[in-house]
């Protein structure tokens, strides 16, 4: 009977957390989500404050109006220092906050999975608001929190942009919180039927090759500037830091890691990036000027002629697509060569303009001078990426169609026929 008891109580509050108001649902998430990571940046702001001469220079509000505009910068806002425009985005921060947005948009989509009609109803055809009032609600409550926050922490000194991060903030809310609620909430499952399975499968097989790519790009970076961690480590010793100002200064230089990333990545597929103006680093062609003090500089390649194997890792960019569209074969196989070619060819398409739209925000300006040119040019790295993801895609998809076809056919009887090879419907 106690146990019985138990399970009763359970269930009513299970439910009531289930019928909570969407407007306070909403509305709270979206501000949770913004300050969780706001919270986050304001501490490591007081603790870089103290650490810097024991807190002897400025007050305390001087660390939380810095972390404040820090936090603002990731949300593409950009910042000005000393009357210079900073505009690059410190996209480990970022994502970051996309993934506090995505995980509050989660709790959210299980707070409001109660709400609205149930499945049998949806599939009937009764239109579901849910969802888009939970989404806008939980975007409106971040936006809040952005603004807040660049009226407090900005200054006509640093004049951040608050346009810009209010757009950003949008984007994080809709387009990441937004599915996340949906997918929680169960509503994305019950959607996610009208979608065709080739669809579904291309937009897979894009998001491996992009996240396979990310990854081997994050290798070599990390392999050049461990080749090359005197050079790191002597910047840093010309800085003339103390302990407590080293672990600050490296802990924001871990903050472009994602930037040093897409840089890389710009590197392996030819057109490179910028690293001021008048500036080139590719494989077919080092052209570099005085560079500031920063310790992941380390990484790049001498000035001067490169060796005469490096436009081979050229060819990296196709390898990858390629291994990465068989991978995503196996986890959604096909034996019809037709949807084998577009989920590969459409899939590397797709997975082009996601790293062009990282090669927009990975760049910038981050000094005065020349220094306001740093990054990839996105037109040249989206004209290598289509057609080096796009011929790998189709590469591996096909192959991977073909080893399937393969394995699937039958041995042929004695006299006979090896028969059809069954299709999808």
């Amino acid at each position: 009977m106690t146990s019985l008891l138990s399970a009763r109580g359970e269930a009513a509050t299970l439910d009531l957390r289930h019928r909570r108001p969407l407007l306070l649902i909403g509305l709270l998430g979206g501000v949770l989500a913004a300050a969780t990571t706001l919270v986050a940046c304001l501490g490591v702001g007081v603790v870089g404050w103290y650490l810097a001469d024991d807190g002897v220079h400025g007050v305390p509000r001087d660390g939380l109006r810095a972390a404040g505009l820090v936090w603002l910068m990731a949300h593409g806002s950009g910042v000005h220092v000393g009357g210079v425009a900073i505009s690059a985005v410190p996209l480990l921060l970022t994502l970051t906050c996309a993934w506090t947005c995505w995980r509050a948009g989660q709790r959210v989509g299980d707070s409001v999975s109660g709400h609205g009609p149930d499945a049998d109803r949806i599939a009937d055809g009764e239109r579901d608001w849910t969802v888009p009032s939970a989404t806008l609600l939980f975007t409106v409550g971040y936006c809040s929190v952005v603004l807040a926050t660049a009226r407090l922490a900005g200054s006509a000194e640093t004049a951040p942009s608050g346009a810009r991060a209010l757009a950003w903030s949008l984007v994080l809310g809709l387009a990441i919180g937004g599915p996340a609620i949906a997918a929680r909430s169960g509503r994305l499952a019950i959607w996610a039927t009208f979608v065709p399975e080739t669809a579904r499968a291309t937009l897979a097989t894009a998001a491996r090759i992009l996240v396979t790519f990310l990854g081997v790009a994050l290798a070599s970076w990390l392999v050049a500037l461990a080749l090359d961690g005197a050079s790191a480590a002597n910047v840093l010793s010309q800085l003339h830091l103390d302990p407590a100002d080293t672990g600050m200064y490296l802990l924001v230089s871990a903050l472009l890691i994602p930037n040093a990333t897409v840089f890389a990545g710009s590197y392996l597929l030819g057109p490179g990036f910028a690293v001021g103006a008048g500036t080139l680093v590719s494989p077919t062609a080092v052209v570099l000027g005085p560079l500031p003090l920063f310790p992941l500089l380390a990484a790049l390649p001498d000035a001067g002629p490169p060796p005469a194997w490096t436009p081979y890792l050229m060819l990296a960019p196709v390898l990858v697509a390629a291994f990465a569209a068989g991978r995503a074969q196996r986890r959604r196989p096909t034996l019809r060569w037709d949807q084998a070619a577009v989920r590969g060819g459409v899939g590397g398409m797709i997975a082009a303009l996601g790293f062009a739209l990282l090669a927009v925000l990975s760049g910038g300006s981050v000094g005065p001078g020349r220094m306001r040119t740093v990054g990839p040019e996105t037109i040249a790295v989206l004209g290598h990426a289509l057609p080096a993801f796009a011929l790998g895609g189709l590469v591996g998809a096909l192959v991977a169609t073909w080893w399937q076809r393969r394995r699937q056919r039958p041995a042929a009887p004695a006299g006979g026929t090896l028969p059809e090879a069954p299709t999808e419907t």
